[in-house]
């Protein structure tokens, strides 16, 4: 196969992550061509849309990278992805030095898009595995946590919505619903108010005694309880029945966007669940020894999730599987306190 040929197909590939789900197979029978769509489509929801676009974002990187270089993306080739790693690691791709945690999920998506090719690549080749634990050994540091919303602070930021607005409503319930469930910003967008609503997301049922939510996430169906509060003002059940109330909700997606007043009818995107936490955590102060900017990188919608890990005083193991976490060790990471030395070791040990 000539250079110029090898070019045009890492150009395809680039544009073109996984197959067309139109495009009809040449192997397939054509009284098969519908079940190969629907086998396109579950191969498909094997990820989720976040990864899809990563993965197909990092494909794009490497085949733009080895393009240039005058280097074949396939087959995959463990000296080239190697250089590729190093070429990253030190900055000459973009300026900017990669994470060990950026090249760590480049190398997945690299493993995801060959096997979508059919082609096999071992990480654990010399050539890559060597490089990228010089790169952990030189510059790998621990990662950058993001700040737990604690309960405090999330008073302090459901008082800085406009709650005669529609707008209001949604978010102090989205807020509360994610901090109380310790969900992702992906599982709180995704809740629908039935079954057959739910389009591979989750759904909830309402009881007297609070909010039982069936959530997919990343290590398989779960259920989450919710109890209800000791305050109106703060229970994350009456501020959910409350936005469904208003905004006339009984069937479809959960949370949707509120324009002119008006209740849409599709569900609202991950990033807004980000947006409201960064947003309301500045306008209500919530760790004012920092500057703005620092504040707004600190937040995310991760914050809500680690709020409950670091300020549920409970038996550990509630709080794993309501996160649905498989190990305790996973659930402390999430665990952030401010107060440090609360516990001094040394003076427990008579010194």
């Amino acid at each position: 196969m000539t250079t110029a040929s090898k070019t045009a197909d890492i150009d395809d590939l680039a544009r073109v992550p996984t197959a067309q789900p139109n495009a009809p197979s040449p192997t397939v029978p054509m009284h098969l061509e519908g079940l190969a769509g629907t086998a396109r489509d579950y191969a498909k929801a094997a990820a989720s849309e976040n990864t899809r676009r990563a993965y197909a974002s990092d494909w794009r990187h490497y085949t733009g990278w080895a393009r240039r270089h005058g280097l074949a993306a396939l087959p995959p080739d463990a000296q080239t992805i190697g250089l590729y790693v190093a070429a990253c690691a030190s900055g000459a791709t973009s300026g900017k030095p990669a994470s060990v945690a950026t090249l760590e999920r480049r190398l997945s998506a690299l493993m995801w898009n060959f096997a979508q090719r059919g082609e096999t690549f071992d990480r654990t080749d010399r050539h890559v595995a060597t490089v990228l634990a010089g790169v952990r050994r030189t510059q790998g540091r621990p990662p950058e946590q993001k700040e737990a919303v604690l309960p405090e602070d999330l008073i302090k930021m459901i008082a800085t919505l406009d709650l005669g607005d529609l707008r209001g409503l949604r978010d102090r319930a989205l807020l509360l619903i994610g901090f109380a469930g310790g969900l992702r910003r992906s599982e709180i967008v995704g809740l629908a108010c039935h079954p057959e609503d739910a389009l591979g997301g989750g759904w909830i049922e309402i009881f007297p005694d609070g909010l039982l939510l069936t959530l997919r996430g990343k290590t398989g169906w779960r259920e989450v309880e919710i109890g209800r509060g000791s305050s109106d003002a703060t229970c994350p059940v009456a501020a959910l029945e409350a936005w469904l109330k208003f905004a006339r909700i009984e069937r479809g997606p959960i949370f949707r966007r509120v324009v002119g007043g008006k209740v849409g009818a599709e569900g609202l995107n991950d990033k807004h669940v980000a947006r409201l936490v960064k947003r309301t955590a500045v306008a209500a102060g919530v760790r004012g020894d920092l500057s703005e900017g620092e504040r707004a990188r600190k937040f995310s919608g991760h914050s809500l999730r680690a709020g409950l890990a670091s300020s549920a005083e409970v038996d550990e193991r509630y709080v794993q599987k309501q996160l649905g976490h498989a190990s305790a060790e996973m659930t402390r990471r999430y665990q952030r306190r401010r107060d440090r030395f609360r516990i001094n070791l040394t003076k427990a040990a008579g010194l």
